[in-house]
Parts: structure tokens; C-alpha cells; sequence
């Protein structure tokens, strides 16, 4: 037992620290955070998507960008696709699964915009579906991956691979560049309250 869990605590601690090693990847992120920040001092918002862990991700995400991250300020627009059980519902009912979130980028999203598609594989139809719809309304795209190559590559503007093809620990990299994100756009709109 106790094997098991140093090994997972190992194999966390190695994502991190090539994370921590990976200048590109730092900059990617950065990118993100500028890109978000402009569309929100431009008026726009940020739409998050992601399915099982990731959808939970994107939620977080969200929470931390409309209440508050490290210090008490404005909200700030952010929206997880995940959240309306009726929209959800109704869209896989009468469309397919793989259009949950397309539809709601094609309702809620605006050129301007910023559209985060989490998926650890960079397989998901429905990610991938949404994102294509953002790129189509002219809403910067951003996708969140594994290691492994993917499809979500050519889906987005920008691309952020967490520096392992295990999902569980992919996703823990995903939070920690989620707090990282949000980080920097509350203190780009936010100068004074540092």
C-alpha cells in the first residue's frame, strides 16, 4: 500500500517539476492570461468546457474568476459550460452528446470571447466540436491536454499539454495551471489590490 501511494506521489511530483522546467509551456500560459485578460478589459468573457474531472476543473476555474482568487476585487465573467443540467440534458437529448457544448459556445459566445476546452486525452468529440464552433465565431480557443498528441492541436489558438499521459495526474497539473491562470488575469485587472 504505502508503495503504491509513494510511487503516485513520484510520478506527481515528476509532472510538476518538468512543468516547472518547461519555459514554453510557462509561456503558453502566460499567453492564456493575456489573452483572457484583453478580452475581459474589452467586455468579453470566459467560457469553459470539459467532461468528468475536467468538467470539475472548469467549474473551479470559473468560481475563482467570477468570486475571487488571492485577493477580495470585482467579479470578473466566466462561465462553465457544465453546469445547466437542463441545457445539458436538453442538447444531448435532442442533438447528441457531442454537441453539448458547441451549442452553448454558438448561444453564449461572442467574437471577443475566450473558450477553454479541458480535455485530457484532446479526443473529446464535445470539446472538440466547441471548439471549433469558438474558432468559427471568432473566439480565441485554448485547449488543455495530457502528453499525448492530439487533435486538440489543431483545434485551438494556443495549446497546454500537462507533462503526463496519465489522466489523474494530467489533471493535477490542470488545477495548478488553472490557479496559475487566474492568478495572473486578477492581478492584470487588478493591479492595486497586490
Amino acid at each position: 500500500m504505502s508503495g503504491l501511494i509513494e510511487s503516485y506521489i513520484d510520478e506527481s511530483l515528476a509532472a510538476l517539476t518538468a512543468f516547472r522546467a518547461d519555459a514554453q509551456a510557462q509561456d503558453t500560459l502566460a499567453q492564456m492570461a493575456g489573452a483572457v485578460t484583453a478580452s475581459m478589459r474589452a467586455g468579453g468573457k470566459l467560457l469553459i468546457a470539459g467532461n468528468g474531472g475536467s468538467a470539475a476543473d472548469a467549474q473551479h476555474i470559473a468560481g475563482e474568476i467570477v468570486s475571487r482568487l488571492w485577493f477580495d476585487r470585482a467579479p470578473l465573467p466566466a462561465i462553465a459550460l457544465t453546469v445547466d443540467s437542463s441545457v445539458l440534458t436538453a442538447i444531448g437529448n435532442d442533438y447528441g452528446y457531442e454537441h453539448v457544448f458547441e451549442r452553448q459556445v454558438l448561444g453564449l459566445g461572442r467574437e471577443g470571447d475566450v473558450f477553454l476546452g479541458i480535455s485530457t486525452s484532446g479526443t473529446s468529440p464535445n470539446v472538440l466540436r466547441a471548439a471549433g464552433a469558438a474558432r468559427e465565431r471568432g473566439i480565441v480557443t485554448f485547449g488543455w491536454t495530457g502528453a499525448r498528441e492530439s487533435p486538440m492541436r489543431q483545434a485551438c489558438d494556443l495549446l497546454f499539454q500537462a507533462p503526463s499521459t496519465k489522466t489523474s495526474v494530467a489533471q493535477q497539473v490542470h488545477i495548478v495551471a488553472a490557479h496559475i491562470l487566474c492568478g495572473l488575469v486578477e492581478r492584470a485587472m487588478f493591479p492595486a489590490g497586490v
